[in-house]
């Protein structure tokens, strides 16, 4: 297995940002996001998946985004402008000097995908995983969601429709306060985004995942869309191995 690597950098706002590393330096690079409340050593290291990529011959770039695993969780609003993980995604390609690299991000992360992509990024291959057309173009729904599991932390009992996402956030120690900063800093996907995902794009997603609405959808609503099922509903199908398989036939036939 490769060498883990823990690298920090800072954002155009001071924000200190924090990225893992695995693979050849000088491979070519696959970034990939993780979904919310996660991290890049749950969401991608853990479960093999980065591994996977890594011998299959490319340098996986995990980015923990603000608020998150080893990032900074800042408790000032003004660290949570609209948009601010599209736009903290876009820096780390800048401040890496990548210019032809793959891009994949699940759920939170494919969110943060569609608006960096819809605002200027141009990866040569893209996967959106954990992720329905839905997802993307109802976030008030699950934004309101997410903020009553927030909220009411402390009283939520098994059961409960946010029980899952409270004891999620208590496993991986996420603080509130700057996860109920972030989450109004996300907007609805804009059919001009969608539309910017030219080059070839796997939507992978699990075969009992509806989190996010309809996977077929999304891809039928790119313009180089397809289907990847893998077995797991939302957090289920992280822990699969499917999904690092997924990740690797999709870069090494798309």
């Amino acid at each position: 297995m490769s060498e883990i690597e823990s690298h920090y950098w800072s954002a155009s706002d001071g924000v200190e940002l924090h990225y893992r590393a695995m693979g050849e330096e000088g491979a070519p690079a696959l970034i990939l996001v993780h979904g919310l409340f996660s991290d890049s050593l749950v969401n991608w290291i853990k479960y093999g998946h980065a591994g996977k990529v890594a011998d299959a011959g490319y340098r996986v770039i995990m980015p923990d985004l603000r608020a998150h695993g080893l990032s900074e969780s800042s408790h000032d609003p003004a660290a949570y402008p609209d948009g601010v993980l599209g736009r903290d995604l876009a820096e780390l390609v800048e401040t890496l000097g990548l210019e032809e690299y793959d891009l994949g991000g699940f759920s939170l992360g494919a969110r943060t995908s569609v608006q960096a992509v819809g605002q200027g990024l141009l990866p040569k291959r893209a996967m959106l995983m954990g992720m329905g057309l839905e997802g993307l173009t109802g976030w008030d729904r699950r934004q309101a969601f997410f903020i009553e599991a927030i909220d009411g932390f402390d009283t939520v009992k098994r059961g409960d429709p946010h029980f899952m996402a409270v004891s999620f956030m208590k496993t991986m120690k996420i603080d509130r306060k700057a996860a109920r900063l972030l989450l109004p800093s996300f907007t609805d996907a804009r059919a001009q985004w969608l539309d910017a995902f030219t080059m070839p794009t796997g939507v992978i997603c699990g075969t009992e995942d509806q989190d996010n609405g309809s996977a077929e959808a999304l891809a039928d609503a790119l313009p180089d869309g397809r289907y990847i099922a893998v077995p797991g509903t939302h957090m289920s199908s992280v822990a699969k191995p499917e999904l690092g398989d997924a990740i690797v036939a999709f870069l090494t036939s798309a």
